[in-house]
């Protein structure tokens, strides 16, 4: 896909509001875990040592961004990825850190752990 340049503003809101909906910790770390796959509310607080509040309130801002799904059985609700593409933003920025560190590494003459 070929973005228009310069931006409309409007895709320029839109882009804003997805990074404001990821760029919370709790939100990173709720995605991060369900990388190995779907969880309901209760794995996710205990995985996450978060209280379920928290993670239910984070939760229904990543589904209404469309980015988790749910998944109702019976009373309880299983979320999972539903879309791939902020797996593939956060390796992207995870590997712009990870040559930051290295060169930050090098300028020091610190090894790299």
């Amino acid at each position: 896909m070929t973005l228009p340049h310069p931006l409309p503003e409007p895709v320029v809101e839109l882009v804003a509001r997805r990074f404001r909906v990821i760029g919370e910790p709790m939100r990173i770390r709720i995605l991060d875990r369900l990388r190995d796959g779907e969880a309901s509310v209760l794995e996710l607080s205990a995985a996450l040592e978060a209280s379920q509040q928290n993670v239910s309130k984070h939760l229904g801002v990543l589904h209404e961004a469309g980015i988790v799904s749910r998944r109702k059985n019976g009373t309880h609700a299983y979320y999972a990825i539903a879309d791939e593409s902020v797996l593939d933003l956060c390796e992207q920025v995870c590997g712009g850190l990870q040559r930051q560190f290295a060169d930050l590494a090098r300028l020091v003459g610190e090894p790299i752990r």
